[in-house]
């Protein structure tokens, strides 16, 4: 298959950095991504959000960098092995991704909590869950979300890529009354062993930013990969 055509967006606020103005290269919309053509776009530097696949391409600004755990090397610090040990009572299942309201009221409470400071709601009622659909549910590649359960409560759902060499997670939302459960971690705790257990090298967590402190730690997770330079390498951390 033929690489796709890529494109400039317009220049946004960054996400990540307050003050400064964010571009992304992005890939055509009608190109047909696949789940093997995903993998290779993930290993260089993509990610995708629902149908969208891009990478950061900002004027004088290299802080978003991909990041990848190595699976067969990977060992939990003494805080991380407290963490999986905490959440040993939570059921976790992998489903289709769907829309449900279970899930959006979770996912609401969950953006409040977490992002009330840059997120705002997209609009009345059928608008946001049309956003959330877009966002979460619709995928061009292979797609499980995983859902954390507290008996039949549901505390977090992890929306995850089956790649042919790698998970990829795409974003994950909890409860914020299951805060002291730490459950960002323990969700990537949990999909690194789920790829130590189907056999993948790499688990691919999206854009470390040092300056971030809902980005930076993913540092915690060692050892990682960073692409720089178009080279995936190893480098000490933080």
């Amino acid at each position: 298959m033929a690489p796709p055509d890529l494109y400039f967006s317009l220049p946004h606020p960054c996400a990540y950095l307050a003050g400064r103005e964010s571009t992304a290269i992005l890939v055509d919309p009608d190109y047909r991504v696949t789940t093997e053509a995903y993998g290779e776009l993930l290993a260089h530097g993509f990610r995708r959000s629902g149908a969208l696949v891009y990478r950061p391409r900002c004027a004088g600004c290299e802080a978003c960098v991909p990041v990848r755990v190595v699976v067969a090397d990977f060992a939990p610090s003494r805080s991380q092995r407290r963490v999986w040990r905490r959440n040993q009572d939570l059921t976790v299942t992998a489903v289709e991704p769907r829309f449900d309201e279970e899930r959006y009221r979770l996912y609401r409470r969950y953006q409040r909590d977490q992002h009330d400071d840059t997120m705002e709601e997209p609009g009345p009622p059928p608008e946001a869950r049309a956003s959330f659909r877009r966002f979460l549910v619709e995928s061009p590649v292979a797609t499980l979300h995983h859902d954390y359960r507290d008996g039949e409560r549901l505390v977090g759902v992890g929306v995850v890529d089956r790649l042919p060499a790698a998970l990829s997670s795409v974003y994950y939302y909890f409860d914020p009354e299951a805060g002291r459960r730490s459950l960002g971690t323990y969700s990537v705790l949990w999909e690194i062993e789920l790829c130590r257990r189907l056999g993948l090298p790499y688990h691919y967590l999206g854009y470390w930013v040092r300056d971030c402190p809902k980005m930076a730690y993913k540092g915690r997770f060692q050892p990682l990969e960073y692409l720089v330079d178009g080279i995936w390498q190893r480098l000490p951390p933080g």
